[in-house]
């Protein structure tokens, strides 16, 4: 047998887990607490605190625990990067995150164009501390470290803390908002949670041992969350994202076609589909939530695309359309209820909007390169390949109904970050992979589910 025969073949092999295995990375801390403050921590003190009368974005721009919490976290990020220097030298910087560092670069850059320069530059600034809180960290973490296992942690003290808020929320409440809210500012964040919540629990369904054993009663728990949000949507795509991830990584291993192509083919055949027997999407929501406008949403998709028309190739510039004073465009604009918007209530929609044809051209680049690079997983831990891909899809296609993509606190953005940053390690050399099974705390980032 030759060498690279023998070597292929030990890297295929479970390795029982050492005690070197089993560490936690000071720098992988530091995005497992942004993912804990984003998810847990911050909306649980907004539940105590946060007036209700004013937007949720405006409440978390002005908060005084996010103008702590994440410059510190920021600031611990740098403080790491110099203090593991030699990891930060030899690190290579995968494409997909090159161009979130673009996409960042831009958003900052269009600060020179903004309707209000001032407030974009404060939330670009925002955006920025987040990122750098989740991405640099992230990336220099040792191999060993599992971010996912961390993030599932996170959304299981979430889960269990919501599991307590839905039994003890006014019946009045409720009602008022069709759905339950559990701990967050409305009943869809709740949807979102515990349908994140739920794909987390499934995978970690494949390990055996305890960790079975929590996955298994975190799945009853998220779904008893989804039943009380009462939001359709977070409910359909709870199932539907990790049967059409599971398909999608079955036909890329048998083709060798990376799942950011196969994926790309859905919206070109709907594309088509549409063309030749004229459904629309006014057709495909009234088919499902019997209302032809998504609640109202095509009325406010029809005024921003007009706004996308005066400024199409760089927008308004970061965040600087929605919620930038009484002389902003959608006060001075909009039609109707339709000034009080705080965003487009779609990811693709607001990035054409505050950054035009060129943002939304990065913005794309970095998702499908994301798609691209969880394909080397494929072969290597097909588990964990489900489960990014089946995460990634989900915030990809809740977009299509809500502004997510870097937008300010959202937990869903923090989460896709996360997402990509494990993406990124995972496209690192094979050799510098570590195989192994399933071992405790945050490690085994190679692990192989059984």
């Amino acid at each position: 047998m030759s060498q690279a025969s023998v070597h292929a073949s030990q890297l295929g092999r479970v390795r029982t887990p050492s005690r070197t295995d089993r560490i936690i990375d000071s720098c992988a801390v530091v995005p497992i607490l942004a993912c804990l403050f984003a998810t847990v921590a911050g909306p649980v003190y907004y539940f105590a605190t946060a007036p209700l009368s004013h937007s949720l974005q405006s409440i978390l721009e002005t908060r005084w625990e996010n103008r702590i919490f994440w410059p510190a976290v920021a600031a611990i990020s740098i403080v790491l990067a110099v203090r593991h220097h030699a990891r930060l030298g030899r690190l290579a910087w995968p494409p997909h995150m090159l161009c979130l560092l673009a996409y960042l670069a831009f958003a900052g850059m269009s600060v020179l164009w903004a309707f209000n320069p001032q407030l974009s530059f404060i939330r670009f600034v925002q955006q920025a501390m987040i990122l750098t809180s989740i991405v640099l960290p992230a990336m220099l973490a040792v191999q060993s470290v599992d971010l996912m296992r961390g993030v599932f942690l996170c959304f299981a003290l979430g889960a269990a803390l919501n599991l307590f808020f839905v039994f003890n929320t006014p019946e009045a409440i409720v009602t008022l908002l069709n759905g339950n809210p559990g701990y967050f500012m409305g009943k869809n964040y709740l949807g979102e949670f515990a349908a994140v919540a739920f794909l987390l629990s499934v995978h970690e369904v494949l390990y055996s041992g305890f960790r079975r054993v929590l996955g298994i009663v975190l799945v009853v728990i998220a779904v008893v969350l989804l039943v009380f949000a009462n939001s359709k949507t977070a409910l359909a795509l709870a199932f539907l994202v990790p049967c059409l991830a599971g398909l999608t990584l079955i036909i890329s291993r048998l083709t060798r076609v990376s799942p950011a192509i196969l994926l790309l083919c859905i919206p070109l055949g709907y594309f088509v589909l549409s063309t030749i027997s004229g459904l629309s999407m006014n057709r495909i929501s009234y088919m499902i939530y019997g209302d032809s406008t998504f609640t109202g949403r095509t009325l406010i998709w029809d005024f921003a695309n007009y706004e996308i028309g005066r400024r199409p190739l760089l927008g308004w510039g970061y965040q600087s359309f929605w919620l930038v004073g009484a002389d902003g465009p959608s006060i001075t604009d909009a039609p109707g209820w339709i000034k009080t918007m705080p965003n487009a209530h779609n990811g693709y929609v607001d990035t054409m909007l505050e950054m035009g044809y060129v943002g939304l051209g990065l913005l794309l680049s970095f998702v499908i390169a994301t798609l691209h690079a969880i394909r080397r997983l494929v072969d290597r831990n097909p588990g964990r390949a489900w489960l990014l891909l089946s995460l990634a899809l989900y915030v990809i296609i809740y977009n299509f109904l809500e502004s997510l993509w870097m937008r300010g606190f959202e937990f869903l953005w923090v989460l896709f970050v996360i997402v990509a940053a494990e993406a990124g390690r995972a496209s690192r050399p094979l050799a510098s992979v570590r195989v192994a099974h399933g071992p405790s705390g945050l490690s085994g980032g190679a692990a192989r589910p059984r």
